[in-house]
């Protein structure tokens, strides 16, 4: 496959600076996930890396040659759109060779990789059909075929799941990933959706603003946010954020007075942060615990959400909005008075620009690629 280097990238539409100065490695065989809100810029990198906008400035290579002034064909390339795109009249085997009949491939060969990317998809039963016939995922799937037979050295989704509906989705996730253990390829997906990020990436890049925040594995980024925006985005659902005070520091990390009084020592370094500092304090929802005794945290339940085999809790704690996630059978009932807590271990500190303050403790699975473990169960809810 192939390797992708992005140096100093930068894209302007007018007066409107989109891509801000990227700078990232792909590695060879790497499952690598743009993810970030609407407007940060992921879909014009992609394009970019396509060939499909110029770069305004910066450098974009491929095994190490310059491709900035290589066009969109010659790049060795696949991508696959949100839109399937597939010609209505044609039947599911000549969308997947239509590519390759362009290129004056024989009419044997075209059929011969058709049949294997058909395989490899779960395609063959389906070959004669036309794209009505066909369900959502299954045209997705002969949109992917389409560039598997054009054997590319990068493939490149572009949301491909954002018309599919939560089911598929799921499903197609699954396939995604198998194909990509399967092609054993070089991948770079495009969603807005972190949880698709987090269950199929090697590597995830968080956008924002047409800049990187972030770059590394799932876990790395569940457990060892840079920034409060990835914090916030990393995890669903999302973080909770509360403002806290600096007590003191120590060798032991920062201790820091709580709403409501409560005083915890958080193993973080706080380089000499003097008492009175402001700061946030984040925990996920999965880590807060209902503690009615010892609880140091307190709240009216505003809102219940019953999911089966887990509850979230929407509780009201002055001005804050606090998310929990708890058993699905707890006994509480909207308007219930509860106290609740978490393992200081757990959380993570923010000073006023946002940036964590550096954890004491390297987390055992923040270093994971996907092939090694899949993302546990607490890490997002899926």
């Amino acid at each position: 496959m192939a390797t992708l280097q992005l140096k100093q990238l930068n894209k302007s539409f007018d007066d409107t600076h989109v891509i801000k100065g990227v700078d990232l490695e792909v590695n060879d065989r790497e499952f690598v996930v743009f993810v970030g809100p609407s407007g940060c810029g992921k879909s014009t990198l992609m394009r970019m890396i396509a060939g499909l906008e110029n770069a305004t400035s910066g450098d974009i290579l491929i095994d190490g040659a310059r491709m900035n002034d290589v066009g969109p064909a010659d790049r060795g390339l696949a991508m696959v759109f949100q839109s399937y795109a597939l010609y209505p009249h044609m039947t599911v085997e000549d969308n997947m060779g239509f590519s390759m009949r362009l290129a004056g491939v024989s009419k044997d060969k075209r059929r011969e990789k058709v049949l294997e990317a058909a395989k490899i998809l779960q395609l063959e039963p389906l070959l004669d059909r036309k794209p009505k016939a066909l369900s959502g995922g299954q045209r997705q799937r002969v949109a992917i075929g389409r560039a598997i037979v054009r054997n590319p050295s990068i493939f490149l989704f572009d949301e491909p799941l954002s018309n599919l509906d939560a089911a598929l989705r799921v499903q197609m996730r699954i396939e995604l990933a198998r194909l990509h253990e399967e092609l054993d390829a070089t991948m770079i997906y495009v969603t807005h959706d972190q949880i698709e990020a987090m269950t199929m990436a090697d590597k995830i890049v968080v956008l924002q603003g047409g800049e990187i925040e972030q770059v590394g594995s799932p876990m790395e980024l569940y457990h060892h946010p840079r920034n409060r925006f990835v914090a916030g985005f990393i995890g669903s659902p999302k973080m909770n954020f509360l403002p806290v005070e600096v007590v003191e520091t120590d060798a032991k990390g920062v201790s820091v007075k709580l709403p409501g009084g409560g005083i915890i020592n958080v193993p973080a370094k706080g380089n000499g942060l003097p008492p009175g500092t402001a700061l946030e304090l984040g925990v996920r929802p999965e880590h807060l615990v209902l503690d009615d005794t010892q609880g140091p945290l307190s709240g009216e339940i505003q809102v219940l959400e019953r999911l089966g085999g887990q509850t979230s809790l929407y509780v009201q704690m002055g001005e804050i909005l606090m998310t929990l996630m708890a058993d699905g059978d707890v006994a509480h009932r909207v308007r219930d008075e509860v106290r609740f807590g978490f393992e200081p271990e757990r959380a993570h500190l923010f000073d006023g620009e946002g940036l964590a303050l550096p954890s004491l403790h390297q987390h055992p699975l923040a270093g994971l690629r996907r092939q090694d473990n899949r993302a546990p169960s607490d890490a997002v809810d899926q």
